[in-house]
């Protein structure tokens, strides 16, 4: 499982977010600004300055919101949330065909993520493509939905035809760097946690638990 989709924010949090990032005379700047050199020639968007107040606000946030998800906590092992940014695009923007770089000033970059804060019937085109191994995938989800995918993917945010595509990305540093091995703890971890919701503690489930702790510190860094 390389994806994790998943809804993260609810109504209250997603109109706040959006009432303080619709707000006049917001300090947005070009999208190349923040792209290496070869990201920053397909690059065609607008972000919002991350040293303004209310970048700071909101992206405190996301992170704290990300953190403290059950499900996202299994499926990434955040070590870190860094780089987060508040990016739109509107009619004729996209982003073509990248990969993103494997470290930041803010960190290395093990999982991406993109959170959609604009309804999909508000805006045309806009989806996130992402290219797997053996396959292409497009993503343009609900109002307040995430996609964590692994930063190793090359990925593109295809043209906007109408309207405004308003969404927050950003990029996850893990605990374990293997897109294998994390999915291999991931599994685990959700197999023994529902054995718990239907069967209650056992000494069987103690052990797999310890298994899952211990795999954890052997492939943790």
């Amino acid at each position: 499982m390389n994806y994790l989709t998943h809804q993260l924010l609810n109504p209250q949090e997603i109109n706040l977010l959006k009432k303080n990032l619709t707000l006049k005379d917001l300090p947005w700047e070009d999208g190349k600004k923040t792209a290496g050199n070869h990201a920053a020639k397909v690059k065609d968007n607008l972000q919002l300055d991350r040293s303004s107040n209310i970048s700071k606000k909101c992206t405190g946030l996301i992170e704290k919101k990300i953190l403290n998800d059950v499900l996202i906590k299994s499926f990434a092992l955040p070590k870190r949330i860094h780089g987060t940014m508040f990016t739109k695009s509107l009619q004729g923007m996209k982003y073509g065909r990248h990969i993103d770089n494997a470290f930041m000033s803010s960190g290395r970059a093990d999982l991406s993520f993109t959170i959609f804060l604009n309804e999909k019937d508000k805006y045309s085109g806009g989806e996130l493509l992402i290219e797997g191994l053996n396959s292409e995938d497009k993503f343009k989800l609900d109002s307040g939905g995430i996609i964590i995918y692994p930063s190793t993917y090359l990925h593109s945010v295809l043209e906007v035809f109408s309207g405004e595509r308003l969404v927050v990305v950003g990029w996850i540093e893990s605990y374990v760097k293997s897109i294998e091995e994390r999915e291999y703890l991931f599994d685990l971890d959700a197999g023994a946690r529902s054995l718990l919701a239907k069967h209650g503690r056992s000494d069987e489930l103690d052990l797999i638990f310890k298994s899952y702790s211990n795999l954890l510190r052997t492939l943790g860094d």
